[in-house]
């Protein structure tokens, strides 16, 4: 877990601790299901849900296609300065 540390104003420390102190927890407890609740899902930028996206739509091509191979050849060409 990490260890966060707010500045926030005096009134809404206050309303805090009295949220906090009405339903027997933490302040910390408190604060951290507000943010959770107000904050988007966190977004997973894995590559193989990349990789899926990619391959979504028609392209015309009709061969198997291995983005792994293709993204290596690509590196390949631009390191070797080809185009």
């Amino acid at each position: 877990m990490t260890e966060l540390h707010v500045q926030v104003p005096d009134d809404v420390a206050e309303r805090l601790a009295g949220e906090a102190g009405r339903r027997g927890v933490a302040v910390d407890v408190v604060l951290t299901e507000l943010l959770a609740a107000r904050l988007p899902a966190a977004q997973h930028h894995d590559h193989e849900s990349l990789d899926a996206f990619i391959g979504f739509g028609s392209s015309g091509i009709t061969e198997p296609f291995d983005v792994h191979t293709a993204r290596r050849e690509l590196y390949e060409r631009r390191v070797s300065g080809d185009s």
